[in-house]
């Protein structure tokens, strides 16, 4: 008997043994391939998986991630920029513009713009649209680029001793910057003038996004312009500065420029309209499990002076966000054309090589609950304007402009 019982233990061992041999080898199957990932590979899957964790659309656009997943990792890359465009592919296949891949220079870029300062020369650059040359919009206020004596229009021919005829928008801004303390040679063409080098030592620049100004209605009004570019780092504490200077200079009424505003930090359209707001809903947000988050205002506001509002379809995201809420408190009014429609939100991620990810990961709603993803903010006065030029805006040629003023003063 005692055999018996002995016999039996033993092929119960057995049997453990081999029913966890197999088990190893029907998971070693699954596991093992994770660990045998070429990089390119494992940068694909790192999207994969941020995506499959954080993306708003739990349907992933009525497909199977996973499927998406085992077919992106099929591939074979033979180098860094075929694994770009295998993640491209897969995101394409969400549908949504919003999530996207960024290289690591296109990456670095955006972290520059939100960042609120970079280190180079201080010009903010455009391309001509009837010449395709790169041109100085203007210089930023103190920097280099300034103190050198650079103009808006001055057509920027080199950089560096290499012609700029073929250079995008991002490649020319990456090779303007660089450490600070270290030197930039620019070839400079300006009307009327002989080309002429320019020498510009980078500098630390700080990236204000608020242009300011008193100014006097045909009725005698102090009127306070204020233009607000972007939502970066520096957004809030510029306009917050700006604000208390047009008070203490007696502005009994402002117009806020969000026109061409293509958003930025999520937080920073919050806080701006925390300036404006005594109290009251400034957002609400939803997340993939529908999950509803709030964020208010709790005063006091910087003015309580009238508010215009400008906007058109150039404003999008955080300035619709900041728009929605000073137009559903009645706290301004919106004059231009119906806005962009981004209602959703997107978080940015750094990937292990340098490169970035925005994947979509929320939506947002004004306070009264408006979903305008696609149908954008309707203005409480609508204005169309044709197309102006850059130093047009806020004078007598510019309609959605004078139409503000013209409801202030009444």
């Amino acid at each position: 008997m005692e055999l018996k019982i002995g016999l039996i233990n033993k092929r119960v061992r057995r049997l453990g043994c081999s029913l966890l041999l197999l088990l190893c080898l029907v998971f070693g199957a699954y596991i093992s391939p994770a660990s045998a990932l070429t990089q390119e590979q494992k940068l694909v899957y790192e999207v994969w998986r941020i995506v499959n964790r954080s993306y708003l659309d739990g349907t992933f656009n009525h497909q199977s991630w996973i499927d998406v997943r085992q077919k992106a990792l099929k591939n074979h890359f033979a180098n860094q920029e075929a694994a770009y465009a295998t993640i491209q592919e897969m995101l394409k296949s969400l549908d949504d513009p919003f999530t996207r891949f960024l290289e690591p220079e296109k990456y670095r870029s955006l972290q520059v713009s939100t960042s609120g300062e970079l280190t180079g020369v201080g010009l903010q650059i455009a391309l001509n649209p009837q010449t395709g040359g790169l041109e100085v919009i203007t210089p930023i206020e103190d920097s280099p680029a300034q103190k050198a004596g650079l103009k808006p229009r001055d057509r920027i021919l080199q950089i560096e001793g290499l012609s700029t005829e073929n250079l995008t928008l991002d490649e020319a801004a990456a090779r303007m910057r660089g450490p600070i303390g270290s030197v930039v040679t620019l070839l400079i063409g300006r009307e009327g003038e002989q080309d002429q080098e320019v020498i510009l030592v980078r500098d630390r620049i700080a990236l204000n996004p608020v242009i300011s100004d008193l100014r006097l209605s045909p009725q005698g009004n102090k009127i306070g312009y204020l233009a607000l570019s972007q939502f970066n780092a520096n957004a809030v504490t510029e306009l917050a500065h700006a604000i208390s200077i047009l008070e203490k200079n007696g502005a009994s009424a402002y117009i806020l420029d969000l026109r061409n505003n293509p958003g930025g930090l999520l937080q920073a359209g919050i806080e701006v309209a925390r300036l404006w707001l005594d109290s009251g809903t400034i957002v609400y947000t939803v997340n993939r499990q529908g999950i509803q988050g709030t964020y208010e205002a709790f005063g006091p506001a910087l003015t309580k002076d009238p508010l215009v509002i400008l906007v058109n379809q150039g404003t999008a995201s955080s300035s619709e966000i900041l728009a929605g809420a000073l137009q559903d408190n009645h706290r301004a009014q919106l004059v231009g054309e119906t806005t962009y429609g981004k209602g959703l939100i997107q978080s940015l991620f750094e990937l292990s090589d340098g490169s970035g990810l925005a994947v979509t990961i929320a939506k947002y709603e004004t306070p009264n609950h408006r979903d305008i993803n696609k149908l954008g903010i309707k203005p409480d006065q609508i204005i169309p304007q044709q197309s102006i030029k850059r130093e047009q805006i806020g004078t007598e040629a510019d309609a959605q402009y004078q139409a503000a003023m013209e409801l202030l003063n009444n």
